[in-house]
């Protein structure tokens, strides 16, 4: 949803390439570091997943930044 969120305000956005990177690297960092957690049962991987949320929410602000300054 985040994705076509960054589709459909593409031309309002300074940096849309690096908004949707951000949002896809939260999504791999942090989905998959969970993944190989519950698969591999090595808990260092748990120390990975909040970089995937902070990607998250650097992707939001990203999204959501220009939209307040330009009503």
């Amino acid at each position: 949803m985040a994705l076509l969120a960054v589709a459909g305000v593409w031309a309002r956005l300074r940096a849309p390439r690096a908004t949707a990177a951000l949002f896809v690297a939260g999504v791999v960092i942090f989905s998959g570091s969970l993944y190989l957690l519950a698969i591999s049962g090595v808990r260092l991987w748990g120390a990975v997943t909040p970089f995937g949320g902070l990607a998250f929410l650097a992707g939001w602000l990203t999204l959501l930044l220009p939209a307040k300054r330009n009503p």
